[in-house]
């Protein structure tokens, strides 16, 4: 019997037979809950004190979250969705289809989005030109005769490139595979679980949760802070980049320090001294050859662009800074035009952080998030302020649970806590940092929890268990860092 000549318009993505009226990247079942979510929030009559407009665009809301949380399809597609139905409802603005339609692409003239999405672009330059590998190779010649002085160094190497560039995803693509050419030279392979503890776990779990910690400390260290400042601006609280700065760095650099000592504890190495590491980092230094007239440009870029936002918007403001370092780049040839064309990373930031930021601010001027802080905030009235404070912030951190984005959290929370923190009267400042700084920092907690997560669990090195049970006693510590240390340096800068 001849096989039949029908053809098979059921091609196998992933092993499964695609669907034939939606994409490949989209889950139909996940997709379903989401839009079930939506239309039951939609019909639910709307609450005594709200506008039918304010709790239309919450189900909006509510619906694209569900969908970002369980992947039902790519983060910037569920955001165009979200712009696109916030339109032809007219939830922004009933009966004004032209003014509907502006003020659901609002949040493409945003300007802190712009200061993220050009620091993207700019990150590029450091990667493409070498610096950034050179920086972290230096710091392993500095630091590297033992193994926390390894991880110090890797560390460091994050710290002072984070202030530029916003995406920790982006800088762990120069301290990963430094720290497992080291991890690998140390004797800890991938293919040999007995060798993972020699320094390889320690390593691995290391460099992940020093990324996440020095990513809180400067305003563009990731996406996260910057949403956070804009949803906050919002509610009528401002914190520009040295507000950001001179609030976190405190209890931001005592997290940084904590973590390598706190992790050599609960899950130390077997090998304590690494004398070949300065060896090994210096030949690779020596393979990188001379700084380059692109390394010298860029980072005579990055360190004018850092002068000028520690100094404020008196200044100049944050985001014409980013433009104009990113147009010298330009201009010299570090980076290209087709580079940034082909910097997926920065185009989809763009268009998620416009679609969650503006729907989050018009949240707050329909009057949602005021309602919802006074009508949650109403039952805390009995705690004081501190005691308030640690509630409202370790509920949050503890929601990280949830999320495997500091994105998604940050959009899905952070107004609503920022509306309870303030109808409680807690400080302005602090609250915005540290729950800005929190969706990066509780990544500690799963081997999802944030963007590098899947590189560093994905190297093999840690056992889920050892993840999660090094991550819980981190969040712990960051939480009693921010808690017991920030309270007493917010005073001292005159913020709390």
């Amino acid at each position: 019997m001849s096989t039949s000549t029908i053809p098979d318009h059921t091609h196998q993505t992933g092993g499964r037979p695609a669907r034939a009226w939606l994409g490949p990247e989209v889950r139909p079942v996940w997709l379903a809950i989401a839009i079930v979510v939506g239309l039951v929030l939609w019909f639910v009559p709307t609450p005594s004190g709200l506008q039918p407009e304010a709790w239309h665009l919450f189900a909006l809301f509510v619906a694209t979250i569900v969908g970002i949380i369980t992947k039902a399809a790519p983060m910037g597609a569920l955001s165009i969705v979200a712009m696109a139905l916030c339109a032809a409802t007219q939830v922004l603005a009933p009966g004004d289809t032209g003014k509907s339609i502006a003020n659901a692409l609002s949040g493409f003239s945003n300007g802190t989005i712009w200061l993220i999405v050009s620091a993207f672009f700019a990150a590029r330059a450091v990667i493409n030109s070498g610096l950034g590998s050179r920086l972290a190779y230096l710091f392993v010649c500095l630091f590297g005769r033992s193994t926390i002085g390894l991880a110090y160094g890797l560390g460091f190497a994050d710290l002072v490139t984070s202030p530029a560039i916003p995406s920790n995803t982006a800088r762990s693509g120069y301290i990963y595979p430094v720290m497992k050419a080291i991890a690998e030279n140390a004797g800890s392979h991938t293919d040999q679980p007995q060798t993972h503890r020699t320094i390889g776990s320690y390593l691995a779990l290391a460099c992940y949760n020093l990324n996440l910690a020095v990513s809180v400390i400067f305003f563009t260290g990731a996406a996260p802070n910057a949403m956070s400042a804009r949803l906050a601006t919002e509610a009528g609280v401002t914190v520009d980049w040295g507000g950001w700065f001179a609030a976190a760095a405190i209890p931001g650099l005592l997290g940084v320090i904590l973590v390598p000592i706190v992790l050599y504890l609960v899950h130390p190495p077997e090998v304590k001294r690494t004398p070949e590491a300065p060896a090994i980092a210096a030949r690779e230094l020596k393979l990188l050859g001379p700084v380059t007239r692109k390394e010298w440009v860029t980072l005579g870029v990055f360190v004018m662009m850092i002068a000028i936002w520690v100094a404020g918007d008196k200044v100049m403001n944050s985001t014409t800074v980013a433009l104009l370092g990113l147009a010298t780049l330009l201009l010299t040839g570090t980076l290209t035009w087709e580079q940034m064309k082909a910097e997926k990373a920065a185009w989809d930031t763009l268009t998620w952080f416009a679609a969650l930021v503006m729907m989050g601010s018009y949240l707050n001027s329909l009057g949602f998030i005021g309602w919802f802080g006074g009508m949650v905030g109403g039952a805390m009235t009995g705690l004081g302020q501190f005691a308030a404070f640690a509630a409202l912030t370790s509920v949050y951190a503890l929601s990280h649970y949830l999320f495997a984005s500091g994105t998604a959290h940050t959009a899905s929370m952070f107004s609503v806590f920022l509306g309870v923190g303030l109808a409680l009267g807690l400080p302005a400042v602090p609250l915005v940092v540290f729950l800005g700084a929190i969706p990066t920092l509780m990544g500690c907690l799963t081997h999802y929890g944030n963007g590098p997560a899947p590189l560093y669990f994905g190297s093999g090195y840690v056992e889920l268990a050892a993840w999660w049970r090094s991550g819980l006693v981190l969040g712990v510590v960051h939480l009693a860092v921010w808690l017991l240390v920030g309270p007493l340096w917010w005073g001292v800068i005159g913020v709390w």
